[in-house]
Order: C-alpha cells, then structure tokens, then sequence
C-alpha cells in the first residue's frame, strides 16, 4: 500500500456558502468583468455587480414561487450565461440544483427527476418543455417549470422569475442565503449511468469550495483576474462546472458556448487565456490540423513540425539545434496552431478521460501545454491534476491541495479530502460501499510512483481476464489507438476469450481526407476490408500494442459500419463508452473475431 498526501492544505469554514463569492465581487470589484454574453454574434461585458443584481433577483423569484432551503431545482440546458446565473440564484435561494444533460432521454429526465423529488425545473427550449410536459402525470412532486428561451404565451425564465420576486423583500432574500451552511447540499450530480441507473452524487457547499480553492492553488497563473476562459463542455458535467465556479471565485472572465460548430470562430473572437475540454477535443483539433495540412499538400511539413514537437516536449534540456529548428517550426505551424485557439491561449486543462503521452508531448512541444487531471463526480471534479510547476507526462499529476491518494493492495484509487462528496442520494447501501473509513474507493486501478504522481492504468470493473487467465486493462490499448487520427473508438474485447480482438470505428471527417489522398470511394462499411484501409489501422494496433506485453496485445480487429453514438446509447454525454451496450449490440462482430480460434 502507498499513499501520498497534499503538503498543502485548504479550509473551509462552517458559516461559507458557494454564493459568498457572488457578493464579495460586487462589493470589492463591482466593475470587473465577471462574465461576457455571447448576444447575436457580439460578447457583451457583464461586472460582477451586474451579476450579483441577476442573482439576487433571480432567487428572489425562487423565493417567491415557493422554493424552500433543501428544495431540488432541476436545470436541463446547453452550456450558457443563464446556465451560471440560474445555478447560484438556487443556491442564494438556498435549493439544490440537479443538472440535466440536454441530450438526456426522456427516460433519463424522468428517473433523475423521480429520484431527485425535484420541486421545480428550468429547461431551455420548448422541445425540452414537451419532453418535461409528457412526464409531469408521473411526477407529483414537480410543481413549477420555467424555460429559458421564450415560447408562445412564456416568458423567458429569467424574466418571469424576476417579476415573481419583485415583491420579495431584498433583507429577506440575503438572511436566507447567509443562513446557508458549508455542509448543505448544494447539487446533486447524477453519474453518467455506464453500468445501471445513475446514481445522485450530494455534493455540498463545502466540497465544491474547498475543489475551488484547491483548484486556483494548482493553477495560479491561469486562475486570476484579468485573464478569461471559454466553455464550452455541458455544465452539467462537474469537470466543466467546477472550473467555471473558480473563474466566478479568481475574477477570471468566463465566456460560454453552446454549439461547438462555431467554436473555432469563437475562440478567435472572445481570445480566452485559457480553455479546458475532455481529451476528445484535443484529438479533434490535432487530427483537423493534421488533415487540412494533408488536404494543402503540406502534410509532410506538418509530420515533421509534429515530430519536432514531441521531441522538443520530451527534451529536458534542449540544445542550439533543436530550439533552432523549433523556432521555424513556430513560424510555419505552431505559431497558426495557437490562432486557431486564439491566439492568447497559454495553456488548457484536460480531465474526464486519459489524454495519452504523445498528445499531451505534441500540445507542450508547440507551446499550448495541456495539464492533464484526474477526478469523478465524487470528487467534485479533479483530485490530481499536473501543474506549470509540477508536470509529469504520462501521469495525472499529483493530488491538490486537502487531498490524499492511497493504492491500495488490489492497484485500487482510494481518495480523501474535502472535495470527496458526502455519499450517493438515497441510496446507503452504494454510499457504504464506496466509502470506507473515511476513503472513496474509486474502483480505478493505478500507481504513485516516488514522487507522488499518479497513474490511472484502468478500471477493476472492466479489466478483461482472457482464457489464459491473463489480465487486460482496455483503457491503455484504447487511449493510444485513439490517438491515430483515423480511428475515433475503440473498445478492447476479448473476456474468457483467447485473446484480445477490437472493435474500432472511423473518424468520419479524417476519413474523407484519407479517401481522396488514396483515391477511394464509398461509405466506410463499403471500405471496411479495403486492404490499404486495414494496413494503417494494424499500423496503428502495432503502435499500441508496443506498450503492452504481447499477452496482452491486439490479434484481431473489425471495423464497424458506424461510429457509436450517445443518441443509441453507446457512450454517455461525457463520452465514456458503455461496454455492456456495445458488446450487446455487436456480439455477432465479436464473435466473428474469434471464429475459427
């Protein structure tokens, strides 16, 4: 067993609430730029006095339509400005707010609602009000939903709510909100539902604060005033969240953005000094890069600017020559590839799925280093994160501050701290099984090597025994195929089988690339055994079967007709691959894998 404890610390006291920091901005920096509101096409400056007048409002209007301390409020809504607003104008009102994924089913909407005895719920669209309407015969205690763009005979929600509250007496609304204590729920997170129902985290006022805190000492130099971040992850995800909660805390100007197909325009636009996404993004952005330089006739430029970046990456100390050559590689690629993301971004944050060594080599080698982390909903987001100051590729970085990690003797993750939640809503029998003497089990497996940085190596519920009785962890043959820009999932098979096989899918906007560069023609099921198609994806299993032993290596391979896809319930919202469901549905392509074996 081995175990590594932050040497800092956080505190919280008992009398702090998430919404302190709302008012304390307006009194001290009530001209800061709090927010920026994307509004037809323009960002609009919002101060912290400006959002503080929103907030206050808003509960008042919570208040007054009878939403009472410990009340669940649902929230189901792309990532916007009334997504933060509505979130802290719960909390001043003392409620609980329960985040709903936008893509959510309406069986999922309905057991999260059901579950959580939601009071009252804020939806986006109209689309999403008839989703909610077709469910309220079966959910008494939902008395009150309001909705966010205005629809025929409804006011936009922050107006109605403002209107409610007009009358709400403003001491009445700040006793009510000073009242609220460090240990009171403030939300419930409901888990992405890989395995079963999704469970609801309770995640109180003192966990998020002391993740926030924890959070601005990992990132100092990004995490301040003046500087700013666009998101554009769902906030419903914690990851997302939770970062945003700490741009409101450090003063650092928070833009958000719901539709991703305009992202590129707007990161040239709001110019952030930061962005954090999942490792998906940062894939995208390197396979488009990629592609287009390919598509231009200058891919062989940008292979060896890639390769000069994973070295310079990986070179501690680089010589004359090697910063030389990077100097023209900066002016002929890398130098673009940050205007891509802006042209001010310094740095981004990467968590809720591993990123894999060489992209994380290539984006520090061009000068956008992304500081890869580790958390779940459980801990109110990353637990350990890499650093300016301490940066380990490979690893997750080492805990922040308040927190503690333990390996346990089985290679389990166990946690500690106060960002750690409180247990799982309603439900004391998976609350005592994950918590134990005072530690989270995570059911992650991994390591700490001398110097406290931690590995993630996969998880105990998905390592794969093969007929042999050898043990695979998917998660390192999967993260590394997905690096190769061809390939967009993978799942690893291969349970009591006598070896390991794959599944794996294309990457549809790269494969248009590949096709003309090759001279082909047809829908990726008309090309699955093309034979230069198959050649460079067992380039790509070779390459990944190189980090583990040949045991455990890739032997066999299908390409599937389709990507998998969160609307036939193949990954979650957070893109984590639902195993169970993808096994089912392609056990014929499996068992094809091994037929004659």
């Amino acid at each position: 067993m081995r175990e590594y404890k932050a040497p800092a610390t956080v505190s919280v006291t008992d009398e702090e609430n998430l919404t302190d920091m709302v008012w304390a901005n307006a009194d001290r920096f009530g001209d800061a730029v709090s927010f920026r509101r994307l509004v037809d096409g323009s960002w609009v400056d919002v101060t912290a006095r400006e959002f503080a007048a929103h907030v206050l409002a808003v509960s008042k209007g919570l208040i007054a339509s009878g939403v009472r301390p410990g009340d669940r409020v649902a929230l189901l809504s792309k990532t916007r400005y009334e997504w933060s607003l509505l979130d802290f104008a719960i909390w001043a009102a003392g409620g609980v707010t329960v985040p709903i994924y936008e893509t959510s089913s309406p069986e999922q909407v309905e057991w999260i609602l059901s579950d959580s005895g939601a009071r009252a719920m804020v939806v986006e669209t109209a689309e999403h009000k008839a989703t909610v309407d077709g469910l309220v015969d079966r959910l008494p205690e939902l008395t009150r939903v309001w909705q966010i763009d205005a629809g025929v005979d409804l006011a936009p929600a922050v107006d109605e709510l403002t209107a409610l509250g007009a009358e709400v007496n403003e001491k009445t609304a700040h006793d009510l909100h000073r009242s609220v204590r460090a240990d009171a729920v403030a939300t419930l997170v409901y888990t992405s539902g890989t395995t079963g129902r999704p469970k609801g985290v309770e995640l109180t006022h003192r966990n998020l604060l002391a993740e926030v805190r924890a959070d601005i000492k990992a990132f100092p130099q990004l995490m301040k005033s003046g500087n700013s971040m666009l998101v554009f992850l769902p906030l419903a995800h914690v990851f997302a969240r939770a970062i945003s909660i700490c741009c409101v805390y450090a003063r650092t100007t928070l833009g958000h953005l719901p539709d991703v197909k305009t992202l590129v325009n707007d990161l040239g636009t709001f110019r952030p000094t930061f962005v954090v996404a999942v490792p998906r993004v940062f894939e995208k952005v390197y396979n488009a890069a990629k592609q287009r330089a390919h598509a231009d006739g200058k891919g062989k430029i940008f292979d060896a600017a890639e390769a000069l970046a994973i070295q310079y990456s990986q070179t501690a100390k680089p010589g004359i020559a090697l910063r030389a050559k990077h100097l023209v590689a900066d002016r002929l690629v890398y130098g673009k590839l940050r205007m891509a993301l802006g042209g001010r971004c310094e740095a981004a944050i990467s968590g809720g799925a591993p990123l894999g060594a060489r992209l994380a080599h290539f984006f520090r080698g061009i000068g956008v280093p992304v500081f890869e982390g580790y958390g779940l909903t459980e801990t109110s987001a990353a637990i350990a994160v890499n650093t300016n100051t301490d940066f380990k590729v490979g690893t997750v970085g080492r805990v922040v501050a308040g927190a503690c990690v333990r390996i346990a003797d089985d290679g389990e993750v166990l946690l500690s701290g106060d960002m750690v939640f409180s247990g799982y809503w309603h439900n004391p029998a998976a609350t005592k099984e994950s918590l134990q003497d005072g530690w989270f089990h995570t059911g992650d497996l991994g390591t700490l090597d001398d110097n406290g940085f931690l590995s993630i190596t996969g998880r105990k519920k998905e390592i794969i025994v093969t007929a042999g009785g050898k043990n695979v962890a998917p998660a390192v043959l999967e993260d590394r195929l997905r690096m190769n820009p061809l390939i967009s999932q993978c799942l690893v098979v291969g349970d009591r089988k006598p070896f390991i096989g794959a599944l794996i899918t294309i990457d549809e906007e790269y494969f248009e690339s590949w096709k003309s560069r090759h001279g082909k023609h047809g829908t990726v099921a008309e090309l699955a055994d093309d034979a230069d198609l198959r050649a460079e994806l067992q380039s790509a299993v070779d390459e990944a079967n190189k980090a583990v032993s040949r045991a455990e290596s890739i032997r066999s391979f299908t390409v599937l007709p389709r990507d998998f896809s969160e609307e036939r319930g193949e990954i979650t919202p957070s893109l984590k691959l639902r195993r169970e469901i993808i096994a089912s549905k392609y056990a014929d392509r499996i068992e094809a894998i091994y037929a004659g074996h």
